[in-house]
């Protein structure tokens, strides 16, 4: 089970999560995501748990504690949105006097 951690300290590690995780199951991953040009993290992450009831323990009990001076937030990860392009001309195409996009 993939679990999101957000409102992470920014001194939070991977380690730092996967610790917390531990106590409840077997961490399959732990990750930080950090922003692609700092390099520091965005103060989010996420925990796979491959045992879906400890997964599930560990989110109640993480849920609203304290990790490294900051009350954490832990819950089920969602399913990325598929993410299209929004706005702007580009990849639109023109209508023809049909009233259907032409691509050209």
């Amino acid at each position: 089970m993939n679990i999101y951690v957000g409102n992470l300290s920014y001194d939070a590690t991977e380690e730092t999560i996967k610790q917390a995780f531990e106590s409840f199951g077997e961490v399959t991953s732990a990750r930080v995501i950090k922003d692609k040009y700092t390099g520091q993290s965005r103060g989010f992450g996420f925990v796979e748990m491959s045992v879906q009831s400890q997964a599930q323990t560990a989110i109640k009990s993480l849920n609203g504690k304290e990790l490294l001076g900051k009350q954490i937030s832990v819950n089920e990860a969602r399913a990325r949105a598929d993410q299209g392009r929004t706005g702007g001309q580009r990849g639109r195409g023109r209508m023809d006097y049909s009233g259907h996009r032409n691509r050209y």
